[in-house]
């Protein structure tokens, strides 16, 4: 699996995998963010890719208090789901993350239906917001500090 930074001609297959993994992890409604997201702060969104074919992606931006780092719109091609691919997505995010020196802390915004897979880099829930994004789908913010986050699962 190779790692490389995201690029316009991405946001097609980027969709797909968003519409293969709704209803069971995204909301309908959360396809209209995302392509916002893309065409606004995907700075740096990067994709995962393996014999031509992206299997996942995730990004991270700047929240408001700027020593905080938001992981953001994590994908993984259901197919290659429970192989290494958002592990390997994560890991990566967090070393590019922890060479920017005033980043205190990392945030991840996911649901009641991911949050488990955070917990494992020492992710703590900060927050809970039922419905957040639609009904079913609640708000877990969640937070690391940089030098406790477990980069090396």
């Amino acid at each position: 699996m190779t790692i490389r930074k995201y690029n316009d001609t991405d946001s097609n297959e980027i969709l797909k995998l968003l519409r293969l993994n709704t209803p069971q992890y995204f909301a309908l409604s959360e396809e209209t963010d995302l392509i916002y997201y893309l065409e606004n702060h995907a700075h740096n969104f990067y994709v995962a890719i393996e014999a031509n074919k992206i299997l996942g992606c995730g990004g991270f931006n700047l929240a408001d208090d700027k020593s905080v780092m938001r992981i953001s719109w994590d994908i993984v091609h259901p197919s290659s789901q429970g192989m290494g691919v958002g592990t390997g997505l994560t890991l990566f995010r967090i070393k590019k993350i922890k060479e920017i020196e005033s980043i205190k802390t990392i945030s991840v915004r996911t649901s009641q239906h991911v949050y488990k897979f955070y917990e494992r880099f020492g992710f703590e829930i900060k927050e809970k917001v039922k419905d957040f994004w639609a009904p079913g789908f609640d708000m877990y913010r969640m937070e690391c500090s940089v030098d406790s986050i477990n980069g090396e699962l």
